[in-house]
């Protein structure tokens, strides 16, 4: 059986009367792109910094490619790279300096001046950090985090303050790592990022994982889905309510434009066009929406992921 890159057992950390992790599980499959997704105040945070090795667990275990990542923290670095949200290199050094400093740290580092031109750092090459905008800022964040050619990286919000340009650019970045062979580990605020980027995703709250599984499996497990359509407006929603499948609602959101909510499927779909039939209704703009990431994720947590 196949070591997780990421191994979290059990895991508890406390501030003073707060209990930011409560006993949290978590595992991370070498070779994927898994997101970590929680609203504010939900100890992701916590939980990634510890696998990090920035915080020492209080209680449980957490193991990084086999390793503490606390006391093995000198045989982990040349292993794992580590984007931060922000900051990560000196105020006044300029990003081709610092880019080339830390590739100098490892033994067999990416080609630096190929890194530079496909991350759109040129321009910036030679400004100081602390002048750079938030979006070159990120930039450097993330060369400086995969130079070494990591085993296993973390990322922190790779594509925060990023042009759509510069963040599709990112997302190709990041699948190529994983395609070959990296271990990514990513914390965003976008749900279309971790959507479109990611073969797992954890979600937490309460210090806890609360669900997990790949983006369509989340979405699909809420089995919340609907249909909209315009009709003649007064439909009795009561009576097609009553031919749909106990638990599915209907409502009339504004006169004429209808949402049925429940578990769609052909069978459904199939009594709700009978229904309209035998009542004489002309069902107009029929769109059947599935459930996406983000609604499951508001679902679970009842908050936004922002």
């Amino acid at each position: 059986m196949t070591q997780p890159a990421v191994d979290v057992r059990g895991l508890v950390m406390t501030y003073g009367a707060t209990r930011a992790v409560d006993g949290l599980d978590l595992q991370v499959e070498p070779g994927t792109i898994t997101s970590v997704l929680g609203p504010n105040g939900a100890g992701k945070t916590t939980t990634v910094e510890t696998c990090e090795g920035f915080r020492r667990p209080q209680s449980g275990s957490v193991r990084v490619l086999g390793l503490d990542p606390v006391v093995d923290a000198a045989r982990l670095r040349p292993r794992v790279g580590v984007m931060l949200q922000s900051g990560g290199a000196w105020s006044g050094v300029r990003a081709d300096e610092m880019l080339h400093h830390v590739a100098r740290l490892h033994a067999h580092p990416l080609d630096v001046d190929a890194l530079v031109d496909r991350l759109g750092l040129s321009a910036a090459g030679r400004t100081p950090f602390r002048r750079m905008s938030g979006g070159m800022q990120q930039r450097l964040g993330l060369a400086m985090a995969i130079v070494g050619r990591p085993e296993l990286v973390f990322l922190d919000e790779p594509t925060a303050g990023l042009d759509p340009q510069a963040r599709r650019a990112t997302w190709e970045l990041v699948s190529e790592l994983r395609d070959s062979g990296t271990t990514v580990v990513l914390t965003t605020h976008f749900m279309d990022e971790a959507e479109a980027l990611s073969d797992r995703v954890h979600i937490v709250d309460a210090g806890r994982v609360i669900a997990s599984g790949t983006p369509a499996e989340l979405a699909e497990a809420g089995a919340r889905n609907t249909i909209r359509f315009t009709a003649r407006p007064g439909l009795d929603v009561q009576s097609l309510m009553g031919a749909l499948p106990h638990g599915t609602k209907v409502e009339e959101t504004t006169a004429g434009h209808y949402v049925i909510a429940g578990e769609v499927d052909p069978e459904l779909l199939a009594t709700f066009t009978a229904w309209c039939a035998g009542q004489g209704v002309l069902a107009e703009s029929v769109l059947v929406e599935r459930q996406s990431l983000e609604d499951r994720f508001l679902d679970l947590t009842g908050r936004s992921l922002r």
